[in-house]
């Protein structure tokens, strides 16, 4: 039996862990190697905070990791099928690399991951395995990718204009008829866009247990008609009329800021706080969810097949596992990104920090609906865009 490190029981942290035999060779093989970590880089709060990583890595561990922003996971996604179609089994230009859903399905399809590994990390000891870590959108994780943080789709409004929040997507169409031209969403395939219209197509499905299989013809079209014609309704009342959409969320805020937009969206339940304590966002900022529940799930880092630093990224994702990155991560005057760790494990002033809140932050207890299977997300956004992307 191993114990975490001893920055760790520093800060009284005292669970037990099963970690792999070979930890320390991972250490050893690690020192010394540069890590390039893709990771979505479209957002301020969250490049510094892997920057902080990179800087307590380097310290600790003396891994190089290097930041390599992107704004589109499936972007690197091909760049890994490309470097091993063309036979780069190894020497890799990605190292670790955040994902999940579809982008995840299709690289553990296609061979291209490096492990298993996740399960094996010392920090693993320490997740809640209530939460969906071993799932990510209904396909088994199976040790290939470790959870570093929880996500659930969260509207974000300003209680001096919008007082009385829609609680449905029924309520939120009338509200779109209400303030014409006043409310959108970022356009697919945009994460949080393709988020939206999941969460309309749960809540207007027939049947919502088909979307937790894979996609075929006839369940597409039987699931997703209620949807297209909510959206028909729907777009002829946003702004600009449905004819152009937000380029990302980040756009909503300033929008929401600006007066020009009713309603913002996100998928972290504390980013409204972290926004109003940059004052990106008035004080007068709150966040709400539906009623009946919005979709939440779990992100992921993985390992491609042919990474040239797998030691090095076993060891930062152990990191961000780590109590002390999981409570940095989780304060919303940091990030503000909920923890994948079992807070009722940890010790008190942890529990404490992991449980803090502020202004602006989700205050309400809203259901958890699960992720539709990942092979649902690209039969959305193809027919998405052939629907409405022209337009």
């Amino acid at each position: 039996m191993k114990w975490l490190s001893l920055t760790t029981l520093a800060l009284g942290f005292s669970v037990p862990l099963a970690a792999s035999a070979d930890w320390s060779k991972t250490e050893a093989e690690a020192r010394g190697q540069t890590v390039f970590f893709n990771a979505w880089g479209g957002g301020e709060a969250i490049n510094a905070y892997i920057g902080w990583v990179a800087q307590q890595v380097k310290a600790r561990h003396g891994v190089e990791l290097r930041h390599v922003k992107v704004t589109d996971a499936a972007e690197v996604v091909k760049r890994v099928q490309t470097e091993v179609a063309a036979g780069r089994r190894t020497g890799g230009s990605v190292d670790l690399m955040w994902i999940n859903g579809e982008n995840f399905r299709n690289l553990k399809q296609g061979g291209l991951l490096f492990g298993p590994w996740a399960e094996q990390l010392p920090n693993w000891g320490a997740v809640d395995l209530n939460k969906p870590v071993r799932s990510d959108f209904s396909v088994p994780t199976d040790g290939y990718e470790a959870p570093w943080g929880t996500a659930q789709l969260t509207f974000i409004a300003d209680r001096a204009k919008t007082p009385t929040p829609p609680r449905s997507a029924t309520e939120l169409l009338a509200m779109a008829q209400a303030n014409p031209g006043r409310l959108s969403y970022p356009k697919p395939p945009d994460f949080h866009g393709t988020t939206f219209v999941k969460q309309v197509l749960i809540e207007r499905a027939p049947d919502r247990q088909v979307l937790q299989a894979p996609v075929t013809p006839a369940s597409f079209q039987a699931a997703t008609a209620p949807l297209w014609a909510y959206l028909d309704q729907l777009h002829p009342l946003l702004w600009r009329g449905g004819r152009a959409f937000p380029a990302s969320a980040a756009e909503m805020h300033r929008m929401l800021a600006d007066g020009e937009l009713k309603l913002s969206l996100t998928f972290n339940p504390n980013e409204a706080a972290n926004l109003i304590s940059t004052r990106q966002l008035p004080a007068t900022a709150y966040s709400f969810g539906f009623s009946g529940g919005t979709i939440g799930n779990v992100h992921f880092v993985a390992i491609p097949v042919n990474a040239k630093a797998a030691a090095g990224a076993q060891v930062v994702a152990n990191f961000l596992l780590s109590p002390e990155a999981q409570a940095r991560k989780a304060d919303v005057s940091v990030w503000g990104d909920p923890t994948v760790l079992d807070v009722n494990r940890l010790p008190a002033n942890l529990q404490a920090a992991l449980r803090k809140t502020a202004p602006g932050a989700l205050a309400e207890a809203v259901p958890t609906l699960p992720e539709p299977h990942a092979s649902w997300v690209e039969a959305l956004e193809a027919e998405w865009l052939r629907r409405y992307g022209a337009r």
